[in-house]
């Protein structure tokens, strides 16, 4: 059930995302029981997008991205706390993201989301959105949707959340 939800996801996110020939986008490599990114990155490599994954650089620092060729092994490195995070070798170059895929824990409607607690992606998409026009894109189980979830001035809102059951659109907030 678990692999037909991650590609019901999938084309979800692609119908979504349109055109990306030529664009960076930035994938999350699933840990634990994240939604498998597996089959979003096989349709967004067949649509001529580039990959990259996100890098940990310092706790108190915006992520880095690397690019992800097809076929590329990834490393295992210590993330935060107790968790190892595949990522790209280092001799893969660096990249700026057009499009930023998250995990989450959990979202709202409102494109609100939860993480791990690190604030690793709000610093990443604040520094990210002071330097160009970039898209974040939620990526989860529907099953993780809450109706409302607490925001504090630093977070980031989502532009759109994916999921399994379709695509929730964030809209502006009053």
């Amino acid at each position: 059930m678990r692999a037909e939800a991650s590609a019901r996801a999938a084309a979800h996110a692609l119908s979504w995302l349109g055109d990306v020939k030529g664009e960076v986008v930035a994938l999350f490599a699933p840990i634990g029981t994240e939604i498998d990114t597996g089959p979003l990155a096989s349709g967004l490599r067949a649509a001529g997008a580039r990959l990259a994954l996100p890098v940990v650089v310092d706790m108190k620092a915006p992520l880095l991205f690397r690019l992800w060729s097809a076929g590329e092994p990834l490393v295992e490195v210590a993330g935060p706390g107790r968790l190892s995070i595949p990522v790209p070798p280092e001799s893969a170059p660096l990249v700026i993201p057009d499009v930023l895929v998250v995990p989450l824990a959990a979202f709202d409607p409102g494109g609100h989301r939860l993480g791990y607690g690190g604030g690793y992606y709000d610093r990443t998409l604040a520094a990210l959105r002071r330097a160009k026009r970039v898209e974040a894109l939620g990526y989860a189980f529907a099953v993780q949707e809450l109706p409302c979830l607490p925001a504090e001035p630093h977070d980031e809102r989502l532009d759109a959340v994916v999921t399994d059951a379709g695509i929730i659109t964030v809209t502006a907030e009053d």
